[in-house]
Protein backbone atom coordinates (compact mmCIF):
# COMPACT_ATOMS: atom_id res chain seq x y z
CA UNK A 1 0.00 0.00 0.00
CA UNK A 2 3.06 2.50 1.08
CA UNK A 3 4.34 1.54 -2.43
CA UNK A 4 1.15 2.49 -4.61
CA UNK A 5 0.54 5.47 -2.29
CA UNK A 6 3.94 6.80 -3.43
CA UNK A 7 3.26 5.77 -7.20
CA UNK A 8 0.08 7.34 -7.16
CA UNK A 9 1.17 10.84 -5.65
CA UNK A 10 4.01 11.18 -7.98
CA UNK A 11 1.96 10.10 -10.98
CA UNK A 12 -0.80 12.81 -10.18
CA UNK A 13 2.47 15.36 -9.43
CA UNK A 14 3.96 14.56 -12.99
CA UNK A 15 0.52 14.96 -14.77
CA UNK A 16 0.03 18.36 -12.49
CA UNK A 17 3.72 19.89 -13.48
CA UNK A 18 2.68 18.53 -17.70
CA UNK A 19 -0.50 20.62 -17.21
CA UNK A 20 0.53 23.50 -15.42
CA UNK A 21 3.49 23.44 -18.15
CA UNK A 22 0.59 23.31 -20.42
CA UNK A 23 -1.48 26.40 -19.37
CA UNK A 24 1.50 28.60 -19.03
CA UNK A 25 2.36 27.66 -22.57
CA UNK A 26 -0.87 28.67 -23.68
CA UNK A 27 -1.28 32.20 -21.70
CA UNK A 28 2.09 32.99 -23.35
CA UNK A 29 1.24 31.75 -26.51
CA UNK A 30 -2.28 34.01 -26.74
CA UNK A 31 -0.16 36.85 -25.25
CA UNK A 32 2.30 36.80 -27.74
CA UNK A 33 -0.49 37.37 -30.25
CA UNK A 34 -2.11 39.89 -27.86
CA UNK A 35 -5.14 37.88 -27.63
CA UNK A 36 -6.92 37.01 -24.15
CA UNK A 37 -5.95 33.20 -22.95
CA UNK A 38 -9.03 31.39 -23.53
CA UNK A 39 -9.64 32.91 -26.84
CA UNK A 40 -6.43 31.51 -28.68
CA UNK A 41 -8.67 28.65 -29.98
CA UNK A 42 -12.16 27.07 -30.10
CA UNK A 43 -13.12 25.31 -26.57
CA UNK A 44 -12.53 22.10 -28.49
CA UNK A 45 -14.13 20.50 -25.43
CA UNK A 46 -15.85 23.66 -23.73
CA UNK A 47 -14.66 24.05 -20.35
CA UNK A 48 -12.46 20.99 -20.43
CA UNK A 49 -10.20 21.70 -22.74
CA UNK A 50 -6.58 21.74 -22.76
CA UNK A 51 -3.81 23.72 -24.27
CA UNK A 52 -1.62 21.03 -24.92
CA UNK A 53 0.01 19.30 -28.35
CA UNK A 54 2.64 16.83 -27.05
CA UNK A 55 2.50 13.16 -26.92
CA UNK A 56 0.27 13.65 -23.42
CA UNK A 57 -2.29 15.82 -25.07
CA UNK A 58 -4.90 12.89 -24.70
CA UNK A 59 -3.96 11.82 -21.03
CA UNK A 60 -4.85 14.85 -19.10
CA UNK A 61 -8.21 15.52 -16.49
CA UNK A 62 -10.37 18.33 -17.41
CA UNK A 63 -8.69 20.96 -16.16
CA UNK A 64 -12.62 21.68 -14.91
CA UNK A 65 -13.11 19.20 -12.49
CA UNK A 66 -13.65 19.29 -8.96
CA UNK A 67 -11.97 17.69 -6.35
CA UNK A 68 -14.26 14.69 -5.96
CA UNK A 69 -13.41 14.08 -9.65
CA UNK A 70 -9.82 14.93 -9.89
CA UNK A 71 -9.54 12.89 -7.03
CA UNK A 72 -11.76 10.06 -9.07
CA UNK A 73 -10.52 10.73 -12.19
CA UNK A 74 -6.79 9.65 -10.57
CA UNK A 75 -7.88 6.36 -9.22
CA UNK A 76 -9.53 5.73 -12.70
CA UNK A 77 -5.56 5.85 -14.24
CA UNK A 78 -4.12 3.39 -12.21
CA UNK A 79 -7.00 0.88 -13.19
CA UNK A 80 -6.75 2.30 -17.08
CA UNK A 81 -2.82 1.08 -16.99
CA UNK A 82 -3.06 -1.93 -14.29
CA UNK A 83 -1.87 -5.14 -16.24
CA UNK A 84 -3.67 -8.39 -15.28
CA UNK A 85 -1.86 -11.30 -14.43
CA UNK A 86 -2.84 -15.08 -14.32
CA UNK A 87 -4.93 -16.01 -11.01
CA UNK A 88 -4.08 -16.77 -8.81
CA UNK A 89 -2.35 -13.73 -7.82
CA UNK A 90 -2.15 -10.95 -5.15
CA UNK A 91 -2.25 -8.12 -7.90
CA UNK A 92 -4.57 -7.99 -10.50
CA UNK A 93 -5.44 -11.63 -11.15
CA UNK A 94 -8.08 -12.59 -13.61
CA UNK A 95 -6.32 -12.47 -17.02
CA UNK A 96 -7.96 -14.66 -19.86
CA UNK A 97 -7.35 -17.31 -20.28
CA UNK A 98 -7.89 -16.43 -23.49
CA UNK A 99 -7.58 -12.64 -24.35
CA UNK A 100 -6.22 -9.75 -26.75
CA UNK A 101 -4.12 -7.84 -24.11
CA UNK A 102 -3.47 -7.59 -20.48
CA UNK A 103 -4.22 -3.86 -19.70
CA UNK A 104 -6.48 -0.81 -21.23
CA UNK A 105 -3.81 0.95 -21.92
CA UNK A 106 -1.68 -1.29 -23.94
CA UNK A 107 -4.62 -1.36 -26.86
CA UNK A 108 -5.19 2.78 -26.26
CA UNK A 109 -1.38 3.52 -26.08
CA UNK A 110 -1.26 7.10 -24.84
CA UNK A 111 -5.34 7.23 -25.06
CA UNK A 112 -4.93 7.64 -28.29
CA UNK A 113 -6.52 4.73 -31.63
CA UNK A 114 -4.41 2.17 -31.64
CA UNK A 115 -2.95 -0.19 -34.56
CA UNK A 116 -3.35 -2.90 -36.70
CA UNK A 117 -1.11 -5.19 -35.17
CA UNK A 118 -1.86 -8.22 -32.61
CA UNK A 119 -2.57 -7.49 -29.19
CA UNK A 120 -4.09 -3.75 -30.26
CA UNK A 121 -6.51 -5.14 -33.21
CA UNK A 122 -10.02 -6.25 -32.41
CA UNK A 123 -11.76 -8.92 -34.84
CA UNK A 124 -14.88 -8.98 -34.26
CA UNK A 125 -17.23 -12.52 -36.02
CA UNK A 126 -20.38 -14.08 -36.42
CA UNK A 127 -21.67 -17.18 -38.13
CA UNK A 128 -24.10 -15.29 -40.54
CA UNK A 129 -24.86 -18.37 -42.18
CA UNK A 130 -24.73 -22.19 -40.86
CA UNK A 131 -22.38 -23.76 -42.44
CA UNK A 132 -22.48 -26.67 -44.95
CA UNK A 133 -19.91 -29.04 -43.79
CA UNK A 134 -19.95 -30.49 -40.08
CA UNK A 135 -17.07 -28.80 -37.88
CA UNK A 136 -14.56 -31.31 -36.51
CA UNK A 137 -14.30 -29.15 -33.54
CA UNK A 138 -16.76 -30.55 -30.49
CA UNK A 139 -20.18 -29.33 -30.11
CA UNK A 140 -18.62 -28.11 -26.11
CA UNK A 141 -15.19 -26.42 -27.16
CA UNK A 142 -15.14 -23.60 -25.19
CA UNK A 143 -14.60 -20.07 -26.52
CA UNK A 144 -13.53 -17.11 -23.86
CA UNK A 145 -15.84 -15.22 -21.64
CA UNK A 146 -17.55 -12.74 -23.81
CA UNK A 147 -20.08 -9.63 -23.11
CA UNK A 148 -22.70 -9.92 -25.84
CA UNK A 149 -25.51 -8.18 -25.09
CA UNK A 150 -29.02 -10.60 -24.85
CA UNK A 151 -30.58 -9.14 -27.94
CA UNK A 152 -27.64 -9.14 -30.07
CA UNK A 153 -27.58 -10.04 -33.55
CA UNK A 154 -24.18 -11.65 -33.47
CA UNK A 155 -24.52 -15.21 -33.27
CA UNK A 156 -21.44 -16.74 -31.89
CA UNK A 157 -19.08 -18.99 -34.16
CA UNK A 158 -17.85 -22.27 -32.77
CA UNK A 159 -14.67 -21.79 -30.51
CA UNK A 160 -14.68 -18.49 -31.44
CA UNK A 161 -17.49 -16.60 -30.13
CA UNK A 162 -17.99 -13.27 -31.10
CA UNK A 163 -14.28 -11.53 -30.45
CA UNK A 164 -11.24 -13.64 -31.40
CA UNK A 165 -8.84 -13.89 -28.54
CA UNK A 166 -5.40 -13.89 -30.15
CA UNK A 167 -3.53 -14.64 -27.00
CA UNK A 168 -3.82 -16.94 -24.04
CA UNK A 169 -2.51 -17.60 -20.69
CA UNK A 170 0.13 -20.85 -20.50
CA UNK A 171 -2.03 -24.46 -21.48
CA UNK A 172 -4.28 -23.23 -23.38
CA UNK A 173 -4.58 -22.66 -26.89
CA UNK A 174 -5.62 -18.90 -28.39
CA UNK A 175 -8.86 -19.05 -30.11
CA UNK A 176 -8.02 -17.77 -33.90
CA UNK A 177 -4.83 -16.64 -35.57
CA UNK A 178 -5.30 -13.56 -38.52
CA UNK A 179 -3.04 -13.08 -41.36
CA UNK A 180 -3.48 -9.38 -43.12
CA UNK A 181 -1.81 -8.70 -46.88
CA UNK A 182 -2.50 -5.30 -48.46
CA UNK A 183 -3.62 -4.91 -51.27
CA UNK A 184 -2.64 -1.48 -53.21
CA UNK A 185 -4.83 0.36 -55.67
CA UNK A 186 -3.79 3.14 -57.55
CA UNK A 187 -6.06 6.13 -58.09
CA UNK A 188 -5.62 9.88 -59.65
CA UNK A 189 -6.91 12.94 -58.44
CA UNK A 190 -8.56 15.51 -61.55
CA UNK A 191 -5.87 17.36 -61.65
CA UNK A 192 -3.71 13.78 -62.77
CA UNK A 193 -1.41 13.30 -59.40
CA UNK A 194 -1.19 9.58 -58.51
CA UNK A 195 -2.25 8.09 -55.13
CA UNK A 196 -2.30 4.55 -53.52
CA UNK A 197 -5.22 2.87 -51.45
CA UNK A 198 -4.64 0.12 -49.50
CA UNK A 199 -7.42 -2.72 -48.42
CA UNK A 200 -6.53 -5.80 -45.82
CA UNK A 201 -7.25 -8.66 -47.40
CA UNK A 202 -7.86 -11.13 -43.88
CA UNK A 203 -7.11 -14.56 -43.51
CA UNK A 204 -8.85 -16.00 -40.58
CA UNK A 205 -8.41 -19.84 -38.94
CA UNK A 206 -8.56 -21.04 -36.03
CA UNK A 207 -4.95 -21.24 -33.98
CA UNK A 208 -3.97 -24.57 -35.24
CA UNK A 209 -4.68 -23.51 -38.86
CA UNK A 210 -8.26 -25.36 -39.57
CA UNK A 211 -10.45 -23.28 -41.39
CA UNK A 212 -13.51 -21.66 -39.93
CA UNK A 213 -16.93 -22.40 -40.91
CA UNK A 214 -18.44 -21.17 -44.22
CA UNK A 215 -20.41 -18.38 -43.57
CA UNK A 216 -18.46 -16.32 -40.84
CA UNK A 217 -18.08 -12.57 -41.45
CA UNK A 218 -14.84 -11.24 -39.55
CA UNK A 219 -14.73 -7.48 -38.77
CA UNK A 220 -10.83 -6.22 -38.33
CA UNK A 221 -10.72 -3.30 -35.75
CA UNK A 222 -8.01 -1.11 -34.46
CA UNK A 223 -8.59 0.65 -30.82
CA UNK A 224 -10.21 4.29 -31.06
CA UNK A 225 -8.98 6.92 -29.26
CA UNK A 226 -11.07 7.45 -25.40
CA UNK A 227 -10.50 11.03 -24.38
CA UNK A 228 -13.49 13.27 -24.67
CA UNK A 229 -15.85 10.48 -24.61
CA UNK A 230 -17.29 11.57 -21.14
CA UNK A 231 -18.45 15.21 -23.36
CA UNK A 232 -20.40 12.46 -25.94
CA UNK A 233 -21.81 10.68 -23.10
CA UNK A 234 -23.53 13.88 -22.37
CA UNK A 235 -24.85 15.01 -25.15
CA UNK A 236 -28.60 14.64 -24.56
CA UNK A 237 -30.35 11.71 -26.82
CA UNK A 238 -32.89 14.29 -28.16
CA UNK A 239 -29.91 16.66 -29.36
CA UNK A 240 -28.94 13.01 -31.38
CA UNK A 241 -32.19 12.24 -32.53
CA UNK A 242 -32.90 15.82 -33.94
CA UNK A 243 -30.06 15.27 -36.54
CA UNK A 244 -30.94 12.20 -37.84
CA UNK A 245 -32.93 11.64 -41.38
CA UNK A 246 -32.82 8.17 -41.93
CA UNK A 247 -35.22 9.16 -44.98
CA UNK A 248 -32.80 11.41 -46.61
CA UNK A 249 -36.18 14.14 -46.40
CA UNK A 250 -33.84 16.90 -46.90
CA UNK A 251 -31.96 15.37 -50.14
CA UNK A 252 -28.46 16.00 -49.64
CA UNK A 253 -27.46 12.31 -49.94
CA UNK A 254 -27.07 11.85 -46.73
CA UNK A 255 -28.97 9.79 -44.07
CA UNK A 256 -27.80 8.93 -40.63
CA UNK A 257 -29.67 6.94 -38.53
CA UNK A 258 -29.50 6.49 -35.20
CA UNK A 259 -28.18 2.58 -33.82
CA UNK A 260 -31.08 0.90 -30.85
CA UNK A 261 -28.93 -1.20 -28.68
CA UNK A 262 -29.41 -2.98 -25.11
CA UNK A 263 -28.51 -1.17 -21.91
CA UNK A 264 -27.54 -4.59 -19.76
CA UNK A 265 -28.08 -2.06 -16.77
CA UNK A 266 -31.52 -0.74 -17.71
CA UNK A 267 -32.49 -4.00 -19.45
CA UNK A 268 -34.00 -1.83 -22.70
CA UNK A 269 -33.38 -0.53 -25.58
CA UNK A 270 -30.86 2.31 -25.72
CA UNK A 271 -29.28 5.09 -28.00
CA UNK A 272 -25.71 3.81 -29.28
CA UNK A 273 -22.79 6.21 -28.86
CA UNK A 274 -19.88 4.15 -28.92
CA UNK A 275 -17.41 2.12 -30.73
CA UNK A 276 -17.29 1.76 -34.58
CA UNK A 277 -20.83 1.30 -35.31
CA UNK A 278 -21.97 3.09 -32.26
CA UNK A 279 -22.94 -0.70 -30.75
CA UNK A 280 -22.47 0.95 -26.83
CA UNK A 281 -25.05 3.02 -25.01
CA UNK A 282 -22.78 4.12 -22.49
CA UNK A 283 -19.05 4.44 -21.41
CA UNK A 284 -19.44 1.82 -18.10
CA UNK A 285 -20.98 -1.15 -20.35
CA UNK A 286 -17.95 -0.01 -23.30
CA UNK A 287 -15.86 -0.44 -20.16
CA UNK A 288 -17.36 -3.69 -18.69
CA UNK A 289 -17.33 -5.11 -22.16
CA UNK A 290 -13.56 -4.08 -22.55
CA UNK A 291 -12.85 -5.82 -19.35
CA UNK A 292 -14.72 -9.18 -20.78
CA UNK A 293 -13.78 -9.16 -24.31
CA UNK A 294 -10.55 -8.15 -24.53
CA UNK A 295 -8.76 -9.13 -20.98
CA UNK A 296 -11.03 -12.12 -20.53
CA UNK A 297 -11.81 -10.08 -16.71
CA UNK A 298 -15.49 -10.69 -15.45
CA UNK A 299 -17.16 -8.08 -13.78
CA UNK A 300 -20.42 -7.06 -12.71
CA UNK A 301 -22.07 -6.57 -15.07
CA UNK A 302 -20.54 -9.42 -17.44
CA UNK A 303 -19.81 -12.25 -14.75
CA UNK A 304 -18.33 -15.48 -15.52
CA UNK A 305 -20.62 -18.51 -16.23
CA UNK A 306 -20.07 -19.42 -12.84
CA UNK A 307 -20.55 -16.03 -11.27
CA UNK A 308 -17.90 -15.10 -10.25
CA UNK A 309 -16.26 -11.30 -10.84
CA UNK A 310 -12.47 -11.35 -11.43
CA UNK A 311 -12.64 -7.00 -10.74
CA UNK A 312 -15.91 -5.37 -8.18
CA UNK A 313 -18.06 -2.49 -9.51
CA UNK A 314 -15.25 0.19 -7.55
CA UNK A 315 -12.85 -0.85 -10.03
CA UNK A 316 -15.08 -0.63 -13.21
CA UNK A 317 -16.52 2.63 -11.76
CA UNK A 318 -12.86 4.02 -11.52
CA UNK A 319 -11.89 2.90 -15.23
CA UNK A 320 -14.85 4.72 -16.17
CA UNK A 321 -14.61 7.48 -14.19
CA UNK A 322 -11.26 7.82 -15.79
CA UNK A 323 -12.50 8.19 -19.88
CA UNK A 324 -15.37 10.05 -18.57
CA UNK A 325 -12.70 13.01 -17.48
CA UNK A 326 -10.48 13.56 -20.20
CA UNK A 327 -9.30 16.33 -21.07
CA UNK A 328 -9.87 17.34 -24.89
CA UNK A 329 -6.87 19.12 -27.00
CA UNK A 330 -7.62 22.79 -28.07
CA UNK A 331 -7.56 23.27 -31.96
CA UNK A 332 -4.53 25.49 -33.46
CA UNK A 333 -3.80 28.00 -35.86
CA UNK A 334 -7.17 29.39 -36.24
CA UNK A 335 -5.94 32.52 -37.68
CA UNK A 336 -3.85 30.87 -40.32
CA UNK A 337 -5.79 31.70 -43.95
CA UNK A 338 -4.93 28.26 -45.11
CA UNK A 339 -6.50 26.51 -42.09
CA UNK A 340 -9.95 29.02 -42.58
CA UNK A 341 -9.45 28.32 -46.20
CA UNK A 342 -9.74 24.57 -45.66
CA UNK A 343 -12.87 24.91 -42.85
CA UNK A 344 -14.77 26.55 -45.56
CA UNK A 345 -13.39 24.02 -48.34
CA UNK A 346 -14.61 21.41 -45.19
CA UNK A 347 -18.41 22.68 -45.18
CA UNK A 348 -18.13 23.54 -49.10
CA UNK A 349 -18.06 19.56 -49.88
CA UNK A 350 -20.58 18.99 -47.22
CA UNK A 351 -18.05 16.87 -44.72
CA UNK A 352 -20.13 18.71 -41.83
CA UNK A 353 -23.47 17.06 -42.67
CA UNK A 354 -22.18 14.23 -40.10
CA UNK A 355 -18.88 15.55 -38.89
CA UNK A 356 -21.18 18.19 -37.45
CA UNK A 357 -19.10 20.95 -36.16
CA UNK A 358 -21.44 22.05 -31.96
CA UNK A 359 -22.99 20.11 -29.87
CA UNK A 360 -23.76 21.25 -26.56
CA UNK A 361 -23.81 18.53 -23.84
CA UNK A 362 -26.87 18.37 -20.94
CA UNK A 363 -27.18 16.43 -18.05
CA UNK A 364 -23.94 14.20 -15.95
CA UNK A 365 -23.24 12.77 -12.85
CA UNK A 366 -20.15 14.55 -13.13
CA UNK A 367 -20.62 18.03 -13.41
CA UNK A 368 -17.70 19.77 -14.89
CA UNK A 369 -19.46 18.02 -17.91
CA UNK A 370 -22.91 19.32 -18.04
CA UNK A 371 -23.69 22.23 -20.18
CA UNK A 372 -20.87 22.56 -22.13
CA UNK A 373 -20.47 23.71 -25.87
CA UNK A 374 -18.57 21.30 -28.02
CA UNK A 375 -16.79 20.70 -30.56
CA UNK A 376 -16.12 16.97 -31.58
CA UNK A 377 -17.21 16.93 -35.35
CA UNK A 378 -19.15 13.80 -35.31
CA UNK A 379 -23.24 13.36 -35.10
CA UNK A 380 -22.68 9.78 -33.17
CA UNK A 381 -25.34 8.20 -35.90
CA UNK A 382 -24.42 5.51 -38.09
CA UNK A 383 -24.02 6.06 -42.15
CA UNK A 384 -23.44 3.76 -45.13
CA UNK A 385 -20.20 4.04 -46.39
CA UNK A 386 -20.17 2.16 -49.22
CA UNK A 387 -19.65 -1.77 -50.04
CA UNK A 388 -15.79 -0.64 -50.11
CA UNK A 389 -15.77 -0.11 -46.22
CA UNK A 390 -18.38 -2.58 -45.47
CA UNK A 391 -17.35 -5.34 -42.88
CA UNK A 392 -20.94 -7.24 -43.87
CA UNK A 393 -21.18 -7.85 -40.20
CA UNK A 394 -24.78 -6.32 -38.88
CA UNK A 395 -24.63 -5.39 -35.60
CA UNK A 396 -27.93 -4.23 -33.54
CA UNK A 397 -29.55 -1.80 -35.84
CA UNK A 398 -26.19 -1.40 -37.97
CA UNK A 399 -25.63 -2.75 -41.24
CA UNK A 400 -22.72 -4.22 -42.52
CA UNK A 401 -22.13 -1.23 -44.57
CA UNK A 402 -22.68 1.72 -41.79
CA UNK A 403 -20.60 2.76 -39.54
CA UNK A 404 -20.47 5.76 -36.80
CA UNK A 405 -19.06 9.25 -37.75
CA UNK A 406 -15.91 8.97 -35.85
CA UNK A 407 -15.17 12.59 -34.07
CA UNK A 408 -12.69 14.52 -35.64
CA UNK A 409 -11.08 16.45 -32.72
CA UNK A 410 -7.81 16.05 -31.81
CA UNK A 411 -7.30 14.58 -35.22
CA UNK A 412 -4.14 16.59 -35.61
CA UNK A 413 -2.12 15.67 -32.37
CA UNK A 414 -2.52 11.47 -33.42
CA UNK A 415 0.73 11.01 -34.97
CA UNK A 416 2.40 12.91 -31.61
CA UNK A 417 0.42 11.00 -29.49
CA UNK A 418 1.33 7.68 -31.23
CA UNK A 419 3.27 7.80 -34.63
CA UNK A 420 2.45 5.47 -37.29
CA UNK A 421 -1.12 5.19 -36.16
CA UNK A 422 -3.60 4.88 -38.97
CA UNK A 423 -7.09 5.82 -39.27
CA UNK A 424 -10.61 4.06 -40.84
CA UNK A 425 -11.95 1.20 -38.65
CA UNK A 426 -9.24 -0.87 -40.25
CA UNK A 427 -6.12 1.19 -40.11
CA UNK A 428 -5.98 1.10 -44.01
CA UNK A 429 -6.02 4.93 -44.22
CA UNK A 430 -2.18 6.18 -44.01
CA UNK A 431 -3.16 9.27 -44.36
CA UNK A 432 -5.91 11.76 -44.17
CA UNK A 433 -5.73 12.23 -47.77
CA UNK A 434 -6.57 8.64 -47.76
CA UNK A 435 -9.14 8.44 -44.98
CA UNK A 436 -10.97 10.76 -47.48
CA UNK A 437 -10.88 8.78 -50.43
CA UNK A 438 -12.08 5.75 -48.92
CA UNK A 439 -15.36 7.33 -48.21
CA UNK A 440 -17.94 6.12 -50.36
CA UNK A 441 -22.04 5.68 -50.41
CA UNK A 442 -23.47 9.01 -48.50
CA UNK A 443 -19.56 10.40 -48.17
CA UNK A 444 -18.67 9.43 -52.06
CA UNK A 445 -20.07 13.35 -52.95
CA UNK A 446 -18.09 14.84 -50.46
CA UNK A 447 -14.94 12.41 -51.38
CA UNK A 448 -15.36 13.26 -55.04
CA UNK A 449 -15.68 17.10 -54.60
CA UNK A 450 -12.09 16.49 -52.51
CA UNK A 451 -11.41 14.29 -55.57
CA UNK A 452 -11.33 17.29 -57.96
CA UNK A 453 -9.75 20.12 -55.86
CA UNK A 454 -6.77 21.33 -57.24
CA UNK A 455 -3.49 20.52 -55.02
CA UNK A 456 -3.90 24.17 -53.22
CA UNK A 457 -7.37 23.44 -52.00
CA UNK A 458 -6.59 19.58 -51.11
CA UNK A 459 -3.80 20.56 -49.15
CA UNK A 460 -5.86 23.65 -47.37
CA UNK A 461 -9.08 20.87 -46.21
CA UNK A 462 -6.08 18.76 -45.07
CA UNK A 463 -4.20 21.61 -43.00
CA UNK A 464 -7.84 22.29 -41.20
CA UNK A 465 -8.28 18.77 -40.07
CA UNK A 466 -4.52 18.60 -38.56
CA UNK A 467 -5.73 21.56 -36.83
CA UNK A 468 -8.01 20.15 -34.82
Amino acid sequence: MIIQSIFFTERRLHKLVLAVGAAVAGVLFSTLLHLPAQAQAPQSGGDTTIYMRSSQAYAQPAPNLDDYWDERHAVGDLAFEAAFVTAPANVNPGLGPLFNNASCVACHFNNGRGLQEKGQRVVRVSQLVEPKVESSLPLEHPYALEAVAPTANTPPVLGMGTQVQEQSVYGYPPEGALEITWQEQAGRYADGTAYSLRSPQLELTYFDGSPVPDGVVASNRIPLPVFGLGLLEAVPEETVLAVADPDDLDGDGVSGRPNWVWDMEQQADALGRFGWKSNMPNLQQQSAAAYANDMGVSNPMFPAENGVEDIDFEILDAATAYVQTLAVPSRVSIDDPQVQRGERLFADANCAACHLSEMRTGAHKVPALENQMIHAYTDLLLHDMGPELADNRPDFQATGEEWRTPPLWGLGVSQTVFPYSTYLHDGRARTLEEAILWHGGEGASARETFRTMDSRDRAALVTFLKSL
